[in-house]
């Protein structure tokens, strides 16, 4: 038997949830009889969430025993859940997907059929479409990947998602990848492997609504490119020769103007122009040198990803532990 772990990282979906778990379970039992090798274990992630998820999770280990969670401390943020998901998979193939159906569990049959013959190593989908998103927040998106495949050596496929059926050996690999600023789209890439793209039309959530705005999807942006490329230092080097090059310009040229034609030098308002100029280039590539250096200081800090409060395990020890206390205070 071969076993198949869901990881499924949650914040805040307690009203998909039910919808999910139904959906998952209606299409691992069809698998388990297309595929009587199978066996599935579901793994959910509770990020920090502050409604009622930690109590849906409790209810499915309940009734369900191949149901695992694991519930942080705090929010973590995405990054952190999946890793812990990684982290805690017993299974000899890995999925990563989200609860709110936008990576629908019927493409796991022909997941697993690109990967249970060793041809690739893992099968992942790839949105080809944006329907449901702003124009906006779709242009951008775009142009991220564009950008981040110029100035990055490892390459991300644009509209590739996180939903992804990964054997042990690639999970594995990922894992290796400890870092505490994590940017799975890149790590998916940076460790190689066969991967099998499935094309597909975007899917709307189910229900609730997404937790990331656009400004966490921009700061996840710059992530990702401080994480797969130093362009950005070479690019702060490349304006502090260019501002040299011009003042050196422009000094030469004031001086030929002053001596040989005699014209006056403009004063107060060229000089102000000159130093917000100068002032602003120098604070924009000292902020991306600072970027990278705190970066490099959270890592040199070797901060837990994440701090587990409850698991299954926890859940169920304290719980029998509460009805063996109650019964030997009704035997008194």
């Amino acid at each position: 038997m071969k076993l198949v772990t869901i990881v499924v990282p949650c914040y805040n979906e307690e009203e998909v949830l039910p919808l999910f778990y139904d959906e998952i379970i209606k299409v691992t039992d069809s698998m388990s009889v297309q595929y009587p090798e199978l066996e599935f274990e579901f793994l959910f992630v509770n990020d920090g969430s502050k409604d009622k998820t930690l109590e849906i999770f409790r209810s499915l280990a309940d009734k369900d025993k191949r149901v695992r969670y694991i519930s942080f401390s705090r929010n973590f943020g995405k990054e952190s859940g999946m890793y812990a998901g990684l982290q805690n998979a017993k299974g000899d193939y890995v999925v990563v997907m989200d609860a709110d159906l936008q990576h629908p569990p019927a493409f796991l049959p022909e997941m697993y059929s690109y990967v249970k013959d060793g041809e690739y190593d893992c099968a992942t989908t790839r949105r080809v479409s944006r329907k449901g998103e702003s124009k906006i927040r779709s242009w951008f998106a775009r142009k991220f990947y564009s950008i981040m495949n110029k100035i990055s050596q490892t390459e991300i496929v644009d509209g590739a998602q996180d939903f992804r059926f990964m054997t042990r050996q690639m999970v594995d690999a990922i894992l290796s990848m400890s870092e505490y600023n994590r940017f799975s789209k890149g790590i998916f890439s940076w460790v190689g492997f066969n991967v099998r793209y499935i094309e597909y039309e975007n899917v709307e959530r189910a229900a609730g609504t997404t937790a990331w705005s656009f400004w966490g999807l921009f700061k996840y942006s710059l992530e990702g490119i401080m994480a797969f490329s130093t362009a950005p230092l070479a690019i702060s080097s490349l304006l502090g020769i260019i501002s040299c090059l011009i003042a050196f310009i422009v000094m030469i040229i004031t001086v030929i103007k002053t001596l040989a034609f005699g014209e006056s030098v403009a004063g107060y308002p060229t000089t102000i122009c000159v130093i917000f100029l100068l002032s602003g280039l120098q604070l924009f590539c000292t902020g991306i040198l600072g970027q990278y250096l705190s970066k490099t200081y959270l890592e040199s800090k070797k901060r837990p990803i994440y701090i587990t409060k409850e698991t299954e395990e926890i859940y169920r020890n304290k719980k029998n532990s509460s009805a063996d206390n109650k019964t030997a205070a009704d035997n008194k």
